[in-house]
């Protein structure tokens, strides 16, 4: 909620997002395939090499469904088996392979949820690829960042000379399995290691009865700046092998930036098992494939297509209200201190269940000696969190205070574009969590220097803010000539007001998590 551009904000501005809270991941893959290889030689490797799990608890909080027993991998949610297509439903001349329509939505929801799909062709000669990816790397689950991501891939081979494509598949399908052994067996030895760089990889997992053979595997790395795990694997189903990496992790939001200090990444237990899953969808939907194309080659699709990541639908814009709410009412006497002769305004909505309320103090020319004014605003953002039910909804609110802490975090004490961002200072007197960050605009219409707190008292968040700037009487608001107001009245203004609404709502029967 935001007022014109020829009024001083005051909330920080904050770059998008996606700049700062990526989650760790693994080193991005290219997506051709693997040359063709001869038939894998075991290489001579020294005797008693053995393969240590660094850390045992490398993130085990990845649940889902049940254990798979045994070898056996977990069979897929129920409903949701991947379709078969008759021949008779299928034209001939539309036999393209498209990977993504194998993966039932129902096991892609569960593993991904609001995926961005890319999907694409291509036929390298001896093969023809199709690849689907998936993948979320942002999604909000309390105090955490989640990041998951399903890479696919089946690959139809050509015969060659004497051989067939089945015999092709089946040679790289050993050899990929031989490689996969070898790493099991031989971790790089600390040499070959940066400082502090940790790796692990599992031994080999076989998925008895899916397609003609099929296998995974867990790697697992950590060094200073990147940690991450994943399970992979293959299956071979007659000419086609099939290609499957799902990676999945979360950080606190609160995390600093481009620091992999809270990241946890998937188990061993687990991403093995999805890996099975996954395996199981492809090798039947591969197999229906061909039983609805007997003896075909796949076709390319005619252009790659994707789907953009989902974006929350725009909320209800909330309208100015008559007078001020009672809760602001309450605050008026020490707002006017502080802005005298300020303007009132208020606005109230709702967005998604969450009532909003935003009120505000503003005077644009205050006098400030002889052909000077300043330029004053105070202004609080309340929101109540409820839940489905209507009751008071402190978890939510807790959760968005560690998203825009986390916001806040990476951004402290830089710059960006003319916005610069000070130190942010964690209050420990005021309500359930809060800190105070000062921040200077000498970017948008009006130039500015601001204290920003942000409190959460129980199901509620407050956002409380004092801004200004002391100017010439016909000078341009933007003008290089601006005095930005200073970071200690801005801080001590800021608190004022935070202090204020959090009486105010105290009065109003609010209380702070007991």
């Amino acid at each position: 909620m935001s007022w014109n551009q020829d009024e001083p904000p005051t909330n920080p501005y904050r770059a998008p997002d996606w700049q700062f809270q990526q989650v760790p991941t693994a080193p991005v893959q290219p997506p051709p395939p693997p040359p063709r290889r001869r038939a894998w030689v075991l290489p001579a490797v020294a005797a008693g090499v053995a393969v240590v799990l660094v850390g045992g608890a490398a993130g085990a909080y990845l649940l889902y469904g049940r254990p798979a027993s045994s070898d056996a991998p977990a069979k897929p949610t129920a409903g949701t088996e991947a379709p078969t297509r008759p021949a008779a439903t299928q034209p001939a001349a539309a036999a393209v392979l498209d990977v993504c329509t194998m993966l039932p939505v129902a096991e892609v929801d569960r593993l991904v949820p609001q995926a961005a799909v890319a999907k694409r062709s291509r036929d390298a000669g001896f093969a023809v690829y199709s690849y689907c990816d998936l993948s979320n790397r942002r999604i909000s689950h309390g105090e955490f960042w989640r990041s998951r991501e399903i890479k696919a891939s089946i690959a139809q081979h050509r015969g060659e000379g004497p051989k067939t494509g089945r015999a092709q598949a089946q040679a790289l399908y050993d050899s990929e399995l031989g490689f996969f052994t070898y790493k099991a067996k031989n971790e790089p030895t600390d040499e070959k290691k940066d400082p502090g760089e940790k790796n692990y990889n599992s031994a080999v997992k076989h998925y008895p009865g899916v397609g003609d053979g099929a296998f995974g595997q867990y790697t697992w790395s950590r060094d200073k700046s990147l940690w991450y795990s994943f399970g992979e694997g293959r299956a071979r189903v007659g000419d086609m092998i099939i290609e499957v990496r799902y990676q999945a992790s979360q950080q606190r939001k609160d995390a600093d930036f481009l620091s992999s200090k809270t990241t946890q990444s998937v188990s061993e237990e687990n991403a093995l098992r999805e890996v099975g899953v996954l395996l199981t969808h492809l090798a039947k939907g591969a197999a229906a494939w061909k039983a609805a194309h007997p003896g075909e080659l796949a076709k390319v699709e005619p252009s790659p297509t994707q789907t953009p990541t989902p974006t929350p639908s725009p909320s209800a814009s909330p309208t100015i209200v008559a007078q001020l709410p009672v809760t602001c009412r309450r605050m008026s006497p020490a707002m006017m201190k502080l802005v005298p002769g300020a303007t009132e305004r208020a606005k109230a909505g709702t967005s998604g269940g969450t009532q909003e309320t935003e009120c505000r103090w503003l005077n644009l020319n205050i006098p400030a000696g002889e052909g000077r004014r300043r330029i004053l605003s105070a202004m609080v953002t309340i929101q109540l969190f409820a839940n489905r039910a209507g009751a008071a909804d402190s978890a939510a609110a807790k959760a968005q205070y560690a998203t825009q802490l986390g916001n806040a975090q990476a951004t402290e004490s830089s710059a960006l574009g003319g916005i610069r961002f000070g130190k942010i200072e964690k209050l420990r007197d005021l309500g359930d969590e809060a800190y105070l960050q000062y921040w200077v605009d000498k970017k948008n219409t009006v130039f500015n220097g601001s204290g920003d707190v942000l409190v959460r008292v129980g199901p509620a968040l407050v956002r409380a803010s004092f801004a200004g700037a002391e100017l010439g009487a016909d000078e341009a608001t933007n003008s290089p000539k601006v005095k930005v107001l200073g970071e200690k009245e801005a801080r001590e203004g800021a608190l004022t007001v935070a202090r204020a609404v959090v009486d105010s709502l105290g009065q109003s029967g609010l209380k702070k998590d007991e």
